[in-house]
């Protein structure tokens, strides 16, 4: 991995650590360097002393300090945050993005990533970078194929993806718990009992991942008929939700997609069967523009797959509203056929925008910081086990994007569902999930030494009552986003405008 690290400039305001704060021993903490060529010769710091280092970093910052809340103090509004992320975007969906936003707390959670982004500025940083994922909340872990058909839980969604503090994500998939299970109506004691799990997960799995070889590291991936994560046992409920969840992924394939969203014309073509809002026809110089950059997007492809693209063509394009935080990106759908009119291939061709987290963490080097499309990608190759061998990018009218396999064999845990044992369960394994992705790029043994011992509870009761704080000041924003909302300033609409 060729990304910056800790040390380089930040952008100006960002509130970065300086190096003097941290033990010198810290400087293996990051994940690789910059190196113009790789360095065989020089062996690293063995994992041991990689996590007596990421110990040394609870004097500074212990893990008391991440109970905190954000200081309200100087806070910016988080209405006019939201205002400024819908800058660049399709202005007739804008007001749909809100309306979303507004159905609930979590909604707003989910759309709000530049909120909590400015938030997290304002705390504690333990010192320890990783390839941040930028938005793992509850929501963004899923099911996936796998080439050999295996079906494997992992996190699903990499538009946020940057470097920053590896305690950025669990923070937001903390809170995440605890917004959610807010809004399901369950208790406060019951809440922190979640959260707490869930960053069990984390720190027992990076405490596991800590002495194991790289490799080793890499092919971790969890096979979601057979999950299996150090120190919880799967309950009849979860697993029962869990096959569910599978078999339903299962069925999601090219050929039941195009029997939802495909028809055949009068001249016994294919094309897609338009559901405004959400699926939508475009124009021809548009459609045009698609297929132009899908054809750049082979580009960025290994030879091999590019050959195998190759022996598809393109016979219609949509543009589909998706996600709640996404609305207003730009955002199409391909339909490709390869050797029949049955051979169906869908691509999602979707904008990449400028991370939250951009202004608070060092800028990425070139090509990631200027091109968000190869951001995305670089970042979802680097964190997620099983990777989408469609993955690429390319640039339509200017403006970036990333390409992948639309629902193949793609499938989501009804975070709704969840609810006593299984919601442990699951708030558990996202966090040793989690853990496995910042351990492919970040430093297990430093970020393990920081976490504390298997029996060291400090992190875990500090993100409860951090996340718990957190879930009472998103109520208030949520709140002021209904309140701007009535009293005009926002506009809010389950349609387009225009």
């Amino acid at each position: 991995m060729d990304w910056m690290m800790p040390g380089a400039e930040a952008d100006e305001g960002a509130e970065v650590r300086p190096d003097a704060a941290a033990p010198r021993e810290a400087k293996v903490l990051a994940p690789a360097e910059s190196y113009p060529r790789i360095d065989l010769r020089v062996p690293g710091e063995p994992w041991e002393r990689r996590r007596l280092a990421g110990k040394k970093l609870r004097e500074a910052v212990p893990h008391a300090a991440h109970a905190e809340p954000v200081p309200r103090d100087g806070r910016a509004d988080p209405v006019a945050l939201v205002e400024a992320s819908n800058e660049g975007r399709q202005a007739r969906l804008v007001p749909m993005r809100t309306a979303r936003m507004a159905q609930s707390p979590f909604s707003f959670l989910r759309g709000a990533a530049s909120v909590m982004a400015a938030d997290l500025a304002r705390t504690p940083r333990s010192g320890i970078d990783v390839v941040l994922n930028g938005d793992a909340h509850l929501a963004n872990f899923g099911l996936f194929g796998t080439p050999q058909r295996d079906v494997v839980l992992d996190l699903n969604d990499f538009d946020e993806v940057t470097i920053g503090p590896w305690e950025w994500d669990i923070k937001r998939l903390a809170a995440s718990l605890n917004i959610a299970a807010r809004d399901a109506g369950v208790g406060r004691s019951e809440r922190r009992r979640v959260v707490k799990g869930c960053v069990e997960g984390y720190r027992l799995s990076m405490i596991e991942l800590a002495p194991q070889g790289p490799i080793d590291v890499w092919h971790r991936a969890a096979r979601a008929e057979h999950l299996d994560f150090k120190g919880i046992s799967i309950d009849p409920e979860s697993a029962e939700i869990l096959h569910r969840s599978v078999e339903k992924a299962r069925r999601r394939n090219n050929q039941s997609l195009l029997d939802k969203v495909g028809e055949r014309q009068v001249d016994g073509g294919w094309r897609f069967r338009t559901d405004p809002p959400i699926l939508t026809a475009v124009d021809d110089a548009t459609r045009e523009a698609v297929i132009t950059g899908l054809e750049h997007y082979a580009e960025s492809l290994p030879r091999e797959r590019r050959f195998m693209l190759s022996r598809y063509h393109v016979v219609d394009v949509a543009h589909r509203v998706v996600g709640v935080g996404s609305v207003g990106t730009r955002a199409f759908v391909a339909l490709l056929f390869g050797n029949c009119d049955h051979d169906a291939l869908f691509l999602q061709v979707k904008e990449a925008i400028r991370p939250a987290a951009a202004p608070y963490v060092a800028p990425l080097p070139e090509p990631y910081g200027s091109h968000d499309g190869a951001r995305v990608v670089y970042g979802q190759r680097l964190l997620q086990a099983v990777g989408d061998p469609l993955l690429g990018w390319t640039t339509i009218e200017d403006r970036p994007f990333y390409v992948r396999q639309m629902k193949n064999m793609k499938g989501e845990i009804p975070h709704a569902m969840l609810k006593g044992r299984s919601l442990v369960f699951f708030a558990f394994g996202y966090g040793a999930l989690l853990a496995r992705a910042h351990a492919r790029t970040g430093d297990a043994a430093a970020i393990s030494g920081y976490c504390g011992s298997a029996k060291d509870e400090g992190l875990d009761e500090a993100l409860a009552d951090w996340a718990e704080g957190y879930g009472e000041q998103n109520a208030l924003d949520h709140e002021a986003l209904v309140q701007a909302i009535g009293n005009g300033r926002l506009a809010a609409s389950a349609t387009p405008d225009g």
